[in-house]
């Protein structure tokens, strides 16, 4: 549901946190100065704040009323500040500590999703570099390798033949958290944008590369956005309820992103939940605001309305 706030004083002094210590810290820069020029742009007091420069005393001695999160990966939105700034009472954007730690965790995310009757590429846990035929057997090949707590594709490897398996895993496994492979979806894939209790239009994404990765989502101008995305009225709209019913029950709330392929049977199948993406010139969640009729402006003033939200 979404708390219209009509005047920029509402908001009162807004901390922008940007930049971080993950490996996203360079797409996170790039997010928070677009958020951040959004909202000076309306009128918002705004101001950048970098964690990697002192946090909890640059908000305690800043001023500040609220925060708008544009902190991607580990120390932005696996809920590990969401905490902090609950026990400091500093209201902020997006999902809770609840909803940002489990869609951190890619493995726990499907694993609960799996339990609540949703469906997901098959996969198997790589618990050590040793039991590579075994992974290949339960799940097949072409396959992605991926690290469990590390989002924008970092560190994910398409494996088609067994040989590259130990580099796979080797290349996951230095981001220190659980790895898993996963069954290769040969379908389109799409995503969908929530905003405020609503899935914006559906974005189909064309890669030019063979999969979705860092240089495709964030600087590549080969990939293809396509919104229309060219399902029917009816489908794409059971595929936006789809995206809010798994939003929710990955306890998420206020904005993300649901990532989803089809499968050569036309079966939705979930990749992964979002509940801080990118908002940069190449984003996904700005392209569909701008299909609703949202402009850049706008969609960060309502993330921003979302740190009235009493789901933290």
């Amino acid at each position: 549901m979404r708390v219209r706030i009509d005047d920029p004083a509402g908001f009162g002094k807004v901390a922008v946190l940007l930049g971080g210590r993950s490996a996203e810290r360079e797409i996170s820069l790039m997010s928070g100065k677009a958020v951040l020029d959004g909202l000076l742009r309306s009128g918002v007091d705004a101001h950048a704040v970098d964690p990697a420069e002192g946090l909890t005393g640059a908000l305690s001695s800043g001023g500040f009323d609220r925060v708008w999160i544009a902190l991607h990966g580990r120390g932005g939105e696996d809920g590990s500040l969401q905490g902090l700034l609950e026990v400091l009472g500093m209201p902020f954007t997006g999902s809770g500590v609840l909803g940002c730690a489990l869609t951190m965790d890619k493995l726990r995310t499907k694993q609960l999703l799996i339990g609540a009757g949703f469906s997901t590429p098959g996969y198997a846990v790589m618990a050590d570099n040793g039991d590579f035929d075994q992974v290949i057997e339960t799940v097949g090949l072409p396959l992605m390798v991926k690290p469990a707590a590390e989002g924008s594709s970092i560190g994910l490897t398409k494996v088609e033949h067994p040989e590259q398996m130990e580099a796979a895993w080797r290349l996951a496994d230095r981001y220190r958290c659980a790895v898993f492979a996963e069954q290769w979806v040969h379908g389109p894939e799409y995503t969908a944008a929530i905003l405020q209790g609503q899935a914006m239009p559906l974005i189909r994404i064309d890669a030019a590369n063979s999969f979705y990765d860092y240089d495709a989502k964030y600087f590549s101008d080969d990939t293809g956005y396509v919104c229309p995305c060219g399902l029917p009225e009816d489908t794409e709209q059971q595929f936006r309820d789809l995206a809010l019913a798994v939003f929710r029950a990955v306890g998420a709330d206020g904005w993300g992103r649901v990532d989803f392929m089809l499968d050569g049977d036309g079966r939705p199948l979930i990749i992964e939940v979002n509940t801080v993406p990118g908002m940069t010139d190449h984003s996904l969640v700005p392209m569909a605001a701008q299909a609703a009729g949202i402009g850049f402006d706008e969609l960060v003033w309502r993330i921003l309305e979302t740190s009235f939200s009493d789901g933290h």
